[in-house]
């Protein structure tokens, strides 16, 4: 199975790099001058503030919150802790419920979208080296990078807490519309799409949405 292949290629994946020395080739939103200062609500109270658990919304953030719940229950010292350090600056790209259905149908060949829990339980089985590779994938530590930002840096290459890179597309159709794209290390499979920004802004730590998991091995 795709899936199976998936998480062999992963498991010999990277090792986090150390957060705090991550370089990040993009312009950086911060407080300046007689700015307000940015304020320190870290994205895992976003992330939990939404109690309502798996459901029919495709657009929140079941899977990804139960995804990095599991990766701190089995490995409280993980990287991903950083999330809920809201004084570190960083940008996470948070791929949304249906982001991960379509990964999940992807991987499994499958002719509908799972459901939401079953779509974790997918992503679960994984393992939790896994699930927090591709979690650390989509966090670039070490700036507060908000929309503006974002759609001035086309061609920018982000360094990831994983260490390897993605890089943003910024396309403009009919002269007035831009869209941020991601460019991942799958050259095969659809660029994920910033589909909302700005969560949690005025804080150090902000994310955009995306509509599809950012992949850091190139799959076949």
């Amino acid at each position: 199975m795709k899936i199976a292949r998936f998480a062999a290629r992963m498991a010999v994946g990277a090792v986090a790099t150390a957060l705090a020395t991550t370089a990040v080739a993009v312009p950086a939103a911060q407080a300046t001058g007689k700015a307000k200062p940015l304020g320190t609500k870290s994205l895992a109270q976003v992330l939990t503030k939404d109690t309502s658990g798996f459901d029919r919304n495709s657009r929140d953030f079941d899977v990804l919150t139960a995804a990095v719940l599991a990766v701190l229950e089995a490995k409280p010292d993980s990287p991903v802790k950083v999330l809920t350090n809201g004084t570190v600056a960083l940008t996470a790209f948070l791929p949304n419920d249906a982001a991960f259905q379509q990964l999940v149908r992807e991987l499994t060949h499958a002719r509908k979208l799972p459901g939401e829990s079953a779509a974790f339980a997918a992503v679960a089985g994984l393992g939790i080296d896994t699930v927090e590779t591709v979690l650390l994938y989509h966090v670039v530590p070490g700036a507060t990078i908000d929309r503006r930002a974002a759609l001035k840096a086309d061609g920018a290459e982000l360094t990831t807490a994983l260490g390897p890179t993605v890089e943003v597309d910024v396309r403009t159709y009919w002269h007035i519309f831009r869209q941020v794209r991601l460019v991942d290390a799958d050259t095969d499979d659809r660029d994920a799409r910033v589909v909302a920004f700005d969560v949690n802004k005025g804080n150090r730590q902000i994310a955009h949405t995306v509509d599809r998991v950012l992949r850091p091995i190139d799959l076949p």
